[in-house]
């Protein structure tokens, strides 16, 4: 049995649910999201502890490949619900000696040491600010909110000698010792 499969979804009072076959759709403040989920997964709506709740279910719990649907379409449909309600956000750190970072509307522009500044496209549903070398990515969908800090990461990684780079503000680079001349 899947932990956290089973364990129901509460839903706030500002945030509404429409399940319509596997999809699940997620209105709130923050937003609107839906997702497809897999046809071996059954979702449905209940009353409980005086609100309401989404349960996600199975028709056979000792199915292993059911099993593993059953925990990700739990944590899918109760992510949507947090990134509709509060949101989701990766911050970043820019280090480097001449290394700037420049928001203007959608694109952020990076000069992080190439004989020419990168521009990057925030997608759609993302938003990004700019504070002094910190970058900080925020949105409704998690994966998206992920996958855009990920690729920003991607244009130019920390390095291991300097620490010159993007990087996760929570990450920590591991250093390693320089060329040392040889004393006589």
């Amino acid at each position: 049995m899947s932990r956290v499969g089973k364990k129901p979804i509460l839903i706030p009072e500002k945030v509404e649910i429409k399940i319509d076959g596997q999809t699940v759709a997620v209105k709130g403040p923050g937003g609107e999201l839906s997702v497809t989920l897999n046809p071996l997964v059954q979702v449905s709506e209940t009353e409980q502890d005086g609100g309401k709740a989404i349960n996600v279910s199975v028709s056979d719990e000792g199915d292993k490949n059911e099993r593993s649907q059953w925990g990700t379409a739990r944590s899918l449909i109760a992510n949507m619900i947090v990134g509709v309600t509060d949101g989701f956000s990766k911050t970043m750190e820019v280090n480097g000696v001449g290394f700037r970072v420049a928001l203007s509307g959608q694109k952020l522009t990076l000069n992080v040491g190439f004989s020419h500044p990168v521009e990057f496209m925030l997608p759609e549903g993302v938003k990004g600010s700019v504070e002094g070398n910190v970058i900080t990515i925020s949105g409704a969908d998690k994966q998206v909110v992920g996958a855009t800090a990920s690729k920003i990461r991607k244009i130019k990684k920390p390095e291991p000698y300097k620490g010159k780079g993007i990087k996760y503000s929570d990450e920590v680079v591991r250093r390693k010792a320089g060329k040392t001349a040889k004393g006589e």
